[in-house]
């Protein structure tokens, strides 16, 4: 099982700008029918649950989600003292996608692949180490205790090893050890997401009331990112094109029933009928049904409590028993039978 507790984080982040957002019924549905200016008012057809065995990533168009792009975070001094370290990383940045990701997890989670494997294989077929700056010396990649971080983690490795560098792989903690660890020089090199590790450097710096600084802009939050992690004693690499963020997914058979790719698709294409699934807060967090309400003028017909992003969620929108659901954009599931 994936940990996502860090991927629900930026719902919690945003608890303080819940109001206004909208409220929830005795049901969970939204009790106000109304959308912001930003919003297109949805106008067309009933849009009920669709039951299908594959599903399907409605594109964030208008970037309601913050920007969880993959990206290398480096211990300053490490990248100072060896010039090839994060040009190395930056290589696998270049070549990585949201469907790597989702292929790289199916790998693991479905196939039962190891995650070494499934690193080592993805580096060969993706050329990534060719032409890669040379270095030298020992570089410690940390990797979170889920999934998609151990992959990852092993990716950094194994590219580093070809360029030359001791890498090693070591599992670690929590956001709160790990970045103590990276800050101090325990270890070297992790692979995180650009949106909350920057608002946790926010809050490192800044303390626990700062001023959210990331956003669904990549440029923009790796820009309020980088001073921030100066004042640590860590570097950015380049964040890469793959996500690991909250998405919303509907059936395939959903998609194409409606010709929908897009969420600004969706609210054009459903008058009413849509049922909403997502954890417990949903109804009342900004990045979820209120942001979904405001920033695409979506409406709402119910909403089923389930969890976030898990097992209930997918069966539940597989069932036919929701027609849009929470889930995170890299989930080995949305991987094609």
């Amino acid at each position: 099982m994936r940990k996502r507790a860090r991927i629900v984080l930026p719902l919690a982040l945003a608890a303080l700008v819940t109001a206004g957002c909208g409220s929830a019924g005795s049901s969970g549905s939204s009790s106000s029918g109304s959308s912001s200016s930003g919003g297109t008012a949805a106008s067309g057809s009933s849009c009920a649950p669709v039951a299908g065995s594959n599903l399907v990533v409605l594109k964030d168009d208008k970037h309601l989600q913050n920007a969880d792009n993959v990206v290398p975070v480096v211990n300053a001094s490490a990248a100072q003292s060896s010039p090839a370290l994060v040009p190395a990383l930056d290589a696998v940045s270049k070549k990585l996608t949201t469907d790597d990701l989702i292929s790289l997890n199916a790998s693991v989670d479905v196939d039962r692949k190891s995650a070494t494997d499934v690193a080592s294989t993805w580096v060969k077929e993706k050329k990534v180490t060719d032409g890669l700056q040379k270095g030298s010396g020992s570089v410690v990649v940390g990797g979170s205790n889920f999934t998609e971080s151990t992959i990852l983690a092993n990716v950094y490795a194994d590219v580093l090893k070809s360029a030359g560098f001791d890498a090693s792989v070591q599992a670690v903690g929590n956001r709160d050890l790990y970045l103590k660890a990276l800050e101090a020089g325990d270890i070297q090199a992790f692979p995180e997401y650009l949106a909350t590790v920057t608002e946790a450097l926010n809050k490192q710096v800044n303390g626990p009331s700062a001023t959210t600084v990331a956003s669904g802009d990549v440029n923009a939050t790796l820009a309020a990112a980088t001073p921030l992690a100066e004042k640590q004693g860590l570097t950015f690499g380049t964040p890469s094109k793959a996500t690991d963020q909250n998405a919303y997914a509907v059936t395939k058979a959903f998609a194409d029933q409606h010709k929908v790719t897009t969420l600004s698709q969706l609210a054009a294409a459903c008058g009413s009928g849509l049922v909403l699934g997502g954890p417990t807060e949903c109804p009342t967090r900004p990045f979820c049904q209120p942001g979904l309400e405001q920033t695409y003028g979506l409406k709402f017909s119910g909403f089923k409590q389930l969890d976030a992003g898990g097992p209930l969620t997918k069966t539940a929108l597989k069932q036919g028993q929701v027609s849009i659901g929470l889930i995170f954009s890299s989930d080995g599931s949305l991987a094609q039978q």
